[in-house]
């Protein structure tokens, strides 16, 4: 006790600290040398503390005697307090583990409570606040922060709900799409069989895939909620703790689970997942009434033997030529302009209004797509079917544009480095660095593309009815080829595969 009054004794009234080389005023008050010095330079030159004026060229003198009390003061404060007894009970309130004093401030700038002698020493010009004031703001926040984790409890459990209608509502359909196919195509033939163990891998690898992606949004979803559930009862425990060091000491420590990001959404379509397979049903239902059968049965791309399998006709001897020298080309998906979806293990290419989302620096900017395969020397055939006109078919050197080049939505052919040959509703035209060349119309959906680099020959044909040349370009081709296609909107462009010999 006698040292606190001490204390009150030794404390400037400006700053509210002990005297830091005092120095007195004819009054016979005692400041802070600095703080009576900043006070008159800046206030009205009178005391404090008796308001009693200051003569105009006072010299402020040190108050030697009354500084070395407040060292002695400060030197008994800092010196360790003796531990307490094996029965001695426990203090009213906790004290300062430098200085031995009562805790009485917070410090907000170290974010720490302080004694008074912590003020005078290390947090003098430091923001401070009563702990009782300190305890309220931070209460304020722990009670906003835990309203907004129940907001957020609330929202993951609506959205794993939804998720798991999606997960059942996208098992219940698979399911019956495994049924329809497997109904649809268990009485056909070889070919067609084939095709169907091919479609139901296909078919259970995208449910897989989208119900493996709605495993691991409930796994997250479940994670944040036990996240949020742990946070909440630690703050709750936190607001009922009464001591107000450690209540302020631990809600600095507490952070709360960072926000659950937006979750990959569930893709599934029905009709994607099918792909062209009524289109194909249909069209081998009418094949099948036909009384003369037609050379090649197309059924799409498939890993076995059966897609361009000969039928009882015999192929025209051009085209059976042409198949000596057949590839099986396959799509490049990092090509792919991001309007361009890829199917049938990056076989089949389809113009899609919705777009697939980020894409890499080498896909194209206009609706292209060039395939994985390039050839430099020999000779190659392959063979393309379109679903309708207004598509495009070509080869380029690696140094076609990627970016779009004046107002043309192809440069297939615009340039020195293509060549391409365009169907449209009423014709067709033929493209080399920006000439064309008109053509007539082509009726049948199946072309071909022979590429002699020995004799320097590009030549387009038309499968359908009949084997057809449509045009042919002479060059000297010195780097190597990739094929290259552009086409519309809700067109779809398949790459014909041959079985091996």
């Amino acid at each position: 006790m006698a040292t606190r009054q001490l204390e009150e004794k030794l404390t400037c009234a400006i700053c509210l600290g002990l005297y830091r080389d005092p120095a007195t005023l004819p009054c016979g008050h005692n400041f802070c040398g600095k703080c009576i010095g900043d006070w008159l330079a800046h206030q009205v030159r009178e005391c404090p503390e008796c308001r009693e004026l200051v003569p105009d060229g006072t010299v402020l003198r040190r108050n030697v005697a009354l500084r070395d009390v407040v060292e002695l003061v400060v030197a008994a404060e800092q010196a360790p307090a003796p531990p307490p007894g094996p029965g001695a009970p426990p203090g009213p309130a906790a004290r300062c583990p430098r200085h031995g004093r009562p805790l009485e401030l917070f410090c907000r700038t170290e974010g720490r409570c302080v004694c008074s002698a912590c003020t005078v020493l290390e947090c003098r010009l430091h923001e401070r606040s009563l702990l009782e004031d300190a305890r309220r703001e931070r209460e304020a926040q722990l009670r906003t922060m835990l309203e907004m984790t129940a907001q957020r409890a609330t929202q993951a459990e609506a959205q794993l709900r939804e998720l798991q209608q999606q997960s059942s509502q996208i098992q219940d359909s698979a399911c019956g799409l495994a049924s329809t196919v497997s109904a649809k195509l268990s009485c056909l033939l070889q070919a067609l069989e084939l095709r169907r163990v091919s479609v139901l891998r296909d078919l259970e690898a995208a449910k897989a895939q989208e119900l493996a992606k709605a495993r691991d949004g409930e796994q997250q979803l479940r994670s944040h909620l036990e996240a949020l559930t742990v946070h909440e009862y630690r703050m709750q425990n936190l607001l009922a703790q009464q001591d107000d060091c450690v209540f302020l000491q631990q809600s600095l420590i507490l952070v709360p689970p960072e926000p659950l990001g937006p979750l990959p959404p569930l893709q599934w379509d029905e009709d994607q997942q099918l792909g062209d397979l009524k289109e194909l049903l249909s069209r081998l239902g009418s094949l099948l009434l036909e009384e003369e059968p037609r050379e090649v049965l197309d059924v799409g791309p498939v890993e076995t033997p059966g897609p361009l399998a000969s039928v009882s006709s015999p192929a025209c001897p051009l085209r059976r030529e042409l198949w000596q020298n057949y590839r099986n080309l396959t799509f490049d998906p990092d090509s792919a302009n991001r309007h361009l979806h890829l199917s049938w293990q990056n076989r089949q290419v389809k113009h899609c209004r919705k777009p697939r989302g980020p894409v890499g620096p080498r896909s194209f900017d206009l609706w292209q797509v060039q395939c994985a395969q390039s050839f430099e020397t020999g000779r190659h055939y392959w063979e393309v079917r379109a679903s309708s006109h207004s598509v495009m078919l070509g080869v380029a050197y690696p140094e076609l544009e990627r970016s779009r080049q004046g107002r043309h939505t192809t440069n297939i052919g615009r340039g020195p480095f293509s060549w391409g040959l365009c169907i449209q509703e009423d014709g067709s035209q033929a493209w080399h660095n920006g000439e064309t060349w008109r053509l007539p119309p082509v009726s049948g959906r199946l072309l071909g593309v022979d590429l002699d680099l020995t004799s320097g020959c590009l030549t387009f044909y038309s499968l359908e009815p009949q084997t057809q040349r449509l045009h042919t370009f002479h060059a000297v081709f010195t780097r190597p080829l990739h094929p290259v296609f552009w086409l519309l909107e809700d067109r779809t462009l398949t790459l014909c595969h041959r079985p091996g010999p």
